[in-house]
């Protein structure tokens, strides 16, 4: 009985530790993630500038007269 409650005792322990690695684990993947979306929003927006650009670009070219 004794060596059941140790063991039990051992292996709550174990799961403790490994729910507090995962909590912090999915902290960091939080903050990862939101830093990916943030930087993948600014480069959007450089992209949405740059077709602005060339399609303003274009259109002050003249027409093709072949």
């Amino acid at each position: 009985m004794e060596s059941e409650l140790n063991a039990l005792e051992n292996k709550l322990a174990q799961l403790i530790q490994v729910s507090g690695k995962l909590r912090a684990e999915n902290r960091q993947l939080r903050q990862d993630l939101a830093h990916t979306l943030s930087s993948n929003r600014q480069c959007s927006d450089k992209v949405e500038i740059a077709k602005a650009r060339l399609e303003k670009l274009l259109a002050s070219l003249p027409e093709d007269q072949t």
